[in-house]
């Protein structure tokens, strides 16, 4: 199977769901290939799981803050984009169910992170989603546990969603993309939360911080992007043996990418 890695920079959010999106349709049609990417957020965005409502969102305070608000393509909980790497990786399911391909991706993942320094690892669970949505904490994606978790000392660090296309031939498409912390800064989507009290705002942030953790924190410096996106492609080059032809992707004017 013949990879291709992309990294596309810092980009608005609808221009990162939508191009995630769009190269999984291109795969289903047979005009792509199967693609790692890594990109970030200018400016800084919420995004929402697939069904998850906007109402759960302070939308005054996200747009007196300069955040956008966005709708991934996948499912589970609200995350602020600011200070992170993004992965997405679009792949051919190949008959792999999803907490297969969680895994395989996790590993890969796993072996950046280790390049990096970061003794992270995987934690496997079967979390009730339906009962866990229900709680106030679970707006936020970062407070909630889901398949596969990479954590480091018990504290997540990365936090992923998958989905799956039909395509004609009845093969499955894959997207699942994911955000690794570089700094704290996920910890403020609790200020943009429509929440009943600020008692549980207080109580959602204490959470975070007891359940996650950053780049930073754990390697006691500042990480750069171009250094996890490095680590990133070497560790899916490791894990999965396989070549990509690396696509760098600038901002230039109009939005355009070269």
């Amino acid at each position: 199977m013949k990879w291709q890695f992309e990294n596309t920079g810092h980009r608005a959010g609808v221009f990162n769901m939508e191009y995630d999106e769009g190269l999984a349709q291109s795969l289903i049609t047979g005009n792509g290939q199967p693609t790692i990417r890594i990109y970030g957020w200018t400016p800084p965005a919420i995004s929402l799981g697939w069904n998850q409502s906007m109402d759960e969102i302070d939308l005054e305070k996200t747009s007196a803050a300069g955040i956008d608000v966005v709708r991934r393509p996948t499912g589970g909980r609200a995350i602020l984009h600011s200070d992170e790497v993004t992965y997405s990786v679009v792949m051919h399911a190949q008959g792999k169910n999803i907490s297969t391909v969680y895994d395989e991706i996790s590993k890969a993942l796993v072996s950046g992170l280790e390049y990096l320094g970061a003794a992270v690892a995987i934690e496997k669970s079967q979390p009730n989603f339906s009962a866990l949505y229900k709680t106030t904490s679970a707006a936020a994606c970062f407070s909630s546990t889901g398949r596969y978790e990479i954590k480091w000392h018990g504290k997540k660090l990365v936090g992923s969603a998958q989905r799956r296309y039909a395509a004609s031939n009845g093969e499955e498409v894959v997207l699942q993309h994911g955000s690794i912390l570089l700094g704290p800064d996920h910890k403020r989507m609790v200020d943009f939360l429509r929440l009943p009290s600020d008692e549980q705002r207080v109580a959602l942030l204490d959470e975070l911080e007891k359940k996650t953790t950053d780049l930073s924190s754990i390697l006691q410096h500042t990480v750069p992007f171009e250094e996890v996106a490095d680590a990133i492609l070497f560790g899916f080059k490791h894990a999965w043996h396989i070549e990509p032809s690396i696509i760098s992707k600038n901002i230039i004017q109009q939005g355009t990418l070269v």
